[in-house]
């Protein structure tokens, strides 16, 4: 089967306490090798495309660097490999519903609900998207993602709600993720924050890794980690002028990282209301009764837009998903102050 690229991801797949850690040392004997083959000739306990799919998900690096690229040349040096904690490895179909946004012999898109996992893992072995899809699509999801990720191209927070397409066939699955590869998607999340960025429209460039210091939150690096790139516009701020206590934002997606967009907010000093993990300080009191009353419950963000090229068809889609109950509810609470 061909490897599709590795695509761009937002997910909230930080890993465990209990990753296992290999460090493999190559040398020049094994230089211009394969990384793939290489890593994979000292690690006999790894098949070759487990490899591949580590690599592809930001899990491989040399020198503090991550590496992306399977086929890319091996280097003499020490290479860390992270392996996730092992998840159900045979996810089961649940009748869970699902908001259906499109849906042909090749793909699905999906507006996913905050508290949905995308696919099984420790802590959400069942209850995820994953299985929904499993008893919505039966066996026609495609096979690239592996048992446990079906279909799955993109991902997105267990906690953020929004639009989310996968892959019922291999063609398709090949597809978007060059897509996702070649940052040929339009991608807009609608994002709620305490304060407001200066300046009100901007890019933010930052890399992302792992936090050295939780390793289950990521942190932008000033060397390593993967490039990332968010540029947002503030569409309205609520409270004093001179000091808004929170803002409306649109942001979209340059790439696709891990917790990106929580995490270059919160950069900006006006991280997602509601974020547990990024969202250092208090909010304002009347933000607070606000977020109360919205019973917002989560991260304040929401993947609003999603839009390509059919892969296959080569027609032109766009999907839009309005606000949910919570965050619409926080916004006209907000629009009070």
């Amino acid at each position: 089967m061909i490897e599709p690229p590795a695509p761009e991801i937002e997910d909230d797949d930080v890993e465990p306490a209990d990753a296992a850690v290999r460090v493999v040392e190559l040398t020049a004997a094994d230089a211009g090798e394969r990384l793939d083959k290489a890593l994979a000739a000292s690690l006999p306990e790894l098949s070759r495309a487990r490899i591949q799919a580590l690599i592809a998900e930001g899990r491989v690096s040399r020198d503090g660097q991550t590496l992306g690229n399977a086929s890319g040349k091996a280097a003499p040096g020490a290479y860390r490999i992270l392996i996730p904690a092992a998840v159900p490895a045979d996810p089961q179909p649940e009748a869970i519903p699902l908001a259906v946004l499109f849906e042909d012999k090749h793909l699905i898109v999906v507006d996913k609900p905050a508290g949905m996992a995308v696919h099984p893992a420790p802590g959400s072995e069942s209850g995820t998207l994953v299985n929904a899809l499993l008893h919505h699509c039966g066996d026609s999801l495609s096979g690239i993602g592996g048992v446990a990720r079906p279909g799955i191209v993109h991902r997105i927070d267990k906690e953020t709600s929004g639009v989310l397409a996968v892959a019922k066939t291999d063609t398709a699955h090949q597809g978007l993720a060059r897509l996702f590869a070649a940052h040929d998607i339009e991608r807009l999340y609608i994002a709620f924050t305490r304060g407001a960025p200066h300046p009100a429209r901007g890019r933010i460039d930052g890399a992302i890794a792992r936090s050295t210091h939780d390793r289950k939150k990521m942190a932008i690096v000033r060397s390593g980690g993967r490039a990332a790139v968010t540029h947002y516009v503030v569409e309205r701020a609520f409270g004093p002028a001179e000091k808004p206590l929170a803002a409306r934002l649109a942001c979209r997606l340059e790439t696709g990282r891990t917790h990106q967009i929580r995490v270059h907010l919160a950069s900006k000093g006006a991280p997602c209301l509601g974020d547990p993990v990024y969202g250092s300080g208090q909010p304002a009191a009347a933000i607070r009764e606000a977020i109360a009353a919205a019973g917002l419950s989560r991260q304040a963000l929401h993947a609003a837009v999603l839009g390509f090229v059919h892969p296959v068809t080569g027609e032109r889609l766009t999907f839009e998903s309005p606000l949910p109950a919570d965050l619409a509810t926080l916004e006209r609470g907000l629009e009070a102050l």
